[in-house]
């Protein structure tokens, strides 16, 4: 297999040319003479030909040296350009961020924000990835995910943003010929709908508020599904009552199409985080988007007030 050129000898090389000088090409590279001596003698060795003419009053080039000059100068050259481009995307926000949220939340809470967003790192771009299912950051090549949960251990860095309530809520019509609900013991005889993207999608605990009190709610009902915004045509209809995170309801109970139906009793609340691979180092980029969403979604615009 052969090897890979010495970049950095060929890069030295190419100051020397430039100086004239072992002694200004290692001032200019901020390197100690020897240093540039043994990376000539690597490149002569390797290339099996002497590169310069050394006197004791003078160095030129060999014809060898003088034709690899031209292609070294050009390596340089094409290197710190390089990496000054890199430099300045990892100090101003330039560049493609892969972002993963979830498809309710992403429509209705994040692609509004994105305008403000481009607006203020117009050289940024965002691949948004939106899905109810838990993405595999890494093997997927994102940079960053929305994730509404409570988080397990994990060696990804997250960032607590917001608390979010989830509510047990139902419309008006529903209760039309049926009792309301007291106890989450009374949800078995309900027609409960199920977000399926959750580890338990049929069962709910619950504590009550002034005694500490727990019971499981179990749910049974017409209709599963993997995504909330399903439910909605069935909550609004008044065929069921659901468990609905607060940013998907807020709306719809402010207009008193909904209610909240056993306030007393509540949920454990989940987060909304912002999780990133692990790593020390981010791009300028990411850290703008995450700076960004942190900052316009740590109040909850869409929270009510507890007491409704």
């Amino acid at each position: 297999m052969p090897h890979l050129p010495d970049l950095e000898a060929w890069g030295i090389f190419a100051k020397v040319a430039e100086t004239g000088s072992f002694a200004r090409a290692a001032a200019d590279l901020k390197l100690s003479k020897p240093t540039v001596s043994k990376a000539i003698a690597r490149l002569e060795a390797r290339v099996g030909a002497a590169l310069f003419n050394r006197t004791s009053r003078r160095l030129s080039l060999t014809e060898t040296g003088r034709r690899a000059a031209i292609g070294a100068a050009r390596l340089l050259a094409e290197g710190e350009a390089i990496e000054a481009e890199a430099t300045l995307q990892a100090v101003l926000p330039s560049g493609m961020v892969r972002m993963s949220a979830p498809m309710s939340f992403g429509i209705a809470n994040l692609a509004p924000l994105l305008p403000e967003l481009f607006a203020a790192y117009p050289k940024v771009t965002i691949d948004l990835h939106l899905s109810d299912e838990i993405v595999d950051l890494i093997g997927g090549g994102f940079d960053l995910a929305l994730r509404i949960a409570a988080l397990p251990d994990s060696s990804l860095r997250a960032r607590h943003v917001c608390r979010v309530r989830r509510l047990l809520v139902g419309a008006p019509a529903y209760f039309a010929n049926r009792e309301r609900p007291q106890n989450p013991r009374d949800l078995a005889k309900h027609n409960c709908l199920s977000y399926t993207n959750v580890p338990n999608p049929d069962r709910s605990r619950f504590v009550h508020a002034i005694s500490g009190e727990e019971e499981n709610g179990v749910f049974h009902g017409p209709l599963r599904a993997n995504n909330a915004d399903a439910l909605r045509p069935m909550l609004l209809a008044g065929q069921g009552l659901a468990v609905q995170p607060e940013f998907m309801v807020s709306e719809d109970l402010k207009a008193g199409l909904l209610e909240i139906l056993m306030p007393e009793w509540t949920m454990p609340p989940i987060s909304l985080n912002l999780v990133t691979p692990p790593g020390r180092h981010r791009p300028a980029s990411i850290t703008a988007v995450i700076e960004f969403l942190a900052h316009h979604l740590a109040a909850a615009p869409w929270a009510l007030p507890e007491t409704m």
